[in-house]
């Protein structure tokens, strides 16, 4: 999600948006955890939204910065390399992508960023969020 918010910075995409996907953010994560592992949880304790807020939104967050080096055109090799840093949420993704194959979960945004991602042929950031917006609430 972070990975998201930064593509959708590096684009221009303002606050009232990053709001928009945000909130999203955590009901496609509800629905996600609640498939995997239906337990009782309450998704708005820190553990779950804190932890989005902070790593959607601070710019020392390495999710973040990995999503704004996409959306501004580098290739997901260049910014690993640039970043000199692990952006976890790149293998995380993928991880998502591929347990999700078996719970088949509505996600959105989780699907946008991994046809940017690991897309092939690569999917335009732009073209792939101007797509994702019809889709957000």
């Amino acid at each position: 999600m972070a990975i998201a918010a930064g593509i959708c910075h590096a684009l221009n995409y303002g606050d009232n948006f990053q709001a928009v996907l945000i909130s999203n953010a955590i009901q496609e994560i509800k629905h996600f955890v609640d498939a995997v592992h239906p337990i009782n949880r309450d998704i708005k304790d820190s553990a779950y939204l804190g932890d989005l807020l902070v790593t959607a939104y601070s710019q020392f967050s390495r999710n973040r910065t990995f999503g704004v080096m996409l959306g501004k055109g580098y290739s997901v090799k260049q910014a690993q390399l640039e970043m000199n840093m692990i952006a976890e949420g790149y293998y995380a993704l993928q991880c998502i992508h591929q347990i999700n194959q078996l719970y088949k979960v509505e996600m959105p945004i989780t699907e946008a960023v991994y046809q940017i991602v690991f897309g092939q042929p690569r999917q335009n950031p732009a073209k792939v969020i101007q797509q994702l917006t019809k889709k957000l609430k």
